[in-house]
Order: C-alpha cells, then structure tokens, then sequence
C-alpha cells in the first residue's frame, strides 16, 4: 500500500481529518471550516476543488434566506482514501515494510 498523495499534503491532510471527525453524512459551512483551519478563502477553495475532482468531496451550494452559502462533506470515497492512508502512516510508525 502507498501514501494517497492527493491526500497527503499538509493542509489536505488536516482538511480531510476534520471532515472525518465529523461522521459520514455530516457537512460544514465553507465560512466555518476556512475559520477553524485558519485558511484563507483562496487557500481553501483551491484545496477543495483539488480533492472534488478526485471525487473526494462533494461541495453543496444554495442559500440561507437570500444569502449564498457552500457547504462540504466527505464522500465515501474520500473517508476511505483518508482510512487508508492513515493506516499506511500506521503501518510506517510500527516499522512495517521499512
């Protein structure tokens, strides 16, 4: 098994950890996740759309009252990519296949 490297830079890393956190259906506003990993908005949407294509993420828009919002989640597909990459950081902490 091999390091996701789509996954593997630093601030996707974090980006998809938080999302996991959150449970397989859940979603947080764009807002509050730019917020809570201390990303700029230019940052952030780059690293979102990076991981989208990959089919990682799925990126929801609509509206609160008349104002837009952006909402994100993890897919199945990208909570499995991110199990799996954990798992080989796992397998190279304990000095497996060094």
């Amino acid at each position: 098994m091999a390091f996701d490297e789509l996954i593997h830079q630093p601030t996707r890393l974090r980006l998809v950890a938080y999302l996991a956190r959150l449970g397989p259906d859940a979603r947080v506003e764009f807002k509050k996740l730019k917020r809570d990993l201390g990303l700029t908005e230019g940052n952030l949407s780059r690293h979102l759309t990076k991981l989208e294509e990959a089919g990682y993420l799925r990126v929801e828009k609509g509206f609160v009252g008349r104002r837009p919002r952006t909402w994100v989640g993890l897919t199945g597909k990208g909570r499995d990519a991110f199990l799996a990459h954990v798992k080989e950081l796992e397998r190279l902490v304990k000095g497996e296949g060094t």
